[in-house]
């Protein structure tokens, strides 16, 4: 299984979670669901993929992904993995002082 991230022509991120990555993405870049997020937005990148021999982890991490904000999101796209634990607190913080 595979947890994927893809970034949009409108340059928002779409993430996903398929047994075959370069089939989705491929549908994605296609068009193939015309109500899918993705359909107005093409074309599309595929910026991060992650592959799991546990389907249900895998489920678990594209959930949580979804959670993340836009810079969290960009620092594990970009490798920045030392840069999660403080995005995870400043989103924590602005949650707070709301």
């Amino acid at each position: 299984m595979f947890v994927y991230i893809l970034k949009c022509s409108d340059n928002s991120y779409y993430t996903g979670v398929t047994n075959n990555v370069e089939r989705r993405v491929i549908e994605h870049q296609e068009g193939i669901d015309n109500k899918s997020y993705t359909y107005n937005r093409r074309p599309i990148e595929l910026v991060f993929y992650q592959s799991y021999t546990d389907a249900s982890n895998a489920i678990m991490f594209e959930k949580k992904l979804k959670g993340w904000s836009r810079a969290k999101k960009e620092a594990l796209i970009n490798n920045n993995l030392h840069l999660l634990p403080e995005l995870s607190m400043n989103n924590k913080k602005k949650k707070l002082s709301v």
